[in-house]
């Protein structure tokens, strides 16, 4: 009785998404893996962090278990005992959260026989992402729950893209583990500063999604590599980078990346590179890692 829930990345769009930009999105080959069982206690424990929340209780990971437990079709359900693995650095830009809240949906579905469709699985999950995130865009909770490489509007039916070749990825993981909710935040303040500039932004992210699209169906890795850097100026902009990332995404750049920027949220957690081979990725992973970093490969699409 168990349920997979992927990582993901964002291509293009991070954080214009939230003011109904569309994003580029792809879902990740690890993510985390829960398992439900019957137990005398509804309980939620993940691994490798040592928690283990009853329901009901008062911490980020008890009130979204006892979110998604009661939003289920067939509440009230019998005392389940929810058991993750977690295989993504948490508040990393890579779907934690998401991940872990779609994989629990999905192991209390197959433990009470409720079969459900990928975009019920992620709704449902939103209300999970709520608990962390305040005003999520919707984002991650979809792409978790449906994979593959999509376009992305908050509030729309998710459009899958027809990948002309499978994209190649380098992700470096800073070790900063940074807050959604805080920078969402913060970029609502650079809004209700200058509304007119950030507007501006919103447009060019919106135009470099369009073209990223463009890019991904004709297989131009050069493009989308391209877009992929001009992203990053915007969202430095944003001050949503940090000198973590601006190393990485340098030494990805110097190591024969295509393009790379931050992924997620900023203010740590992970950047991602686009390369054209294994061997070009291997590269790059290494350059990434010799200052210091994590850094893994990954085919999307």
């Amino acid at each position: 009785m168990s349920g997979f829930g992927r990582g993901k990345v964002i291509l293009l769009g991070e954080h214009a998404v939230v003011w109904g930009v569309p994003a580029l999105a792809a879902g990740l080959d690890r993510g985390v893996l829960a398992e439900a069982r019957p137990a005398r206690i509804a309980a939620l424990a993940c691994a490798p962090w040592g928690t283990d929340d009853p329901l009901g209780a008062d911490t980020e990971l008890g009130r979204a278990f006892s979110a998604v437990v009661e939003a289920h079709p067939r509440a009230p359900l019998p005392p389940l005992r929810v058991e993750a693995s977690v295989a993504l650095p948490a508040g990393a830009g890579l779907g934690c959260s998401a991940a872990l809240g779609v994989a629990v949906v999905r192991a209390l579905d197959e433990a009470t026989g409720h079969a459900a469709s990928d975009a019920e699985v992620a709704e449902r999950s939103l209300t999970w992402e709520r608990v962390f995130h305040g005003n999520p865009s919707g984002l991650d909770n979809t792409m978790v729950a449906h994979g593959g490489v999509a376009r992305y509007v908050r509030g729309a039916p998710l459009e899958r893209l027809d990948v002309r070749r499978p994209l190649r990825l380098v992700v470096g993981d800073s070790g900063e583990p940074s807050s959604t909710r805080a920078m969402v935040e913060g970029v609502a303040r650079q809004r209700e500063r200058d509304e007119a500039r950030f507007d501006k932004s919103l447009a060019a992210i919106a135009a470099l999604v369009e073209n990223g699209r463009l890019a991904i169906e004709a297989g131009d890795a050069h493009a989308l590599g391209q877009l992929m850097d001009l992203n990053q100026h915007l969202l430095s902009a944003w001050m949503l980078s940090t000198t973590a990332l601006e190393d990485m995404i340098g030494a990805a750049r110097a190591a024969g990346a295509k393009g790379a920027k931050l992924t997620g949220a900023g203010g740590g957690g992970c950047m991602i590179a686009l390369v054209e081979s294994a061997e070009h990725g291997a590269a790059v992973a290494r350059a990434i890692e010799a200052l210091g970093f994590a850094a893994f490969e990954t085919e999307v699409g």
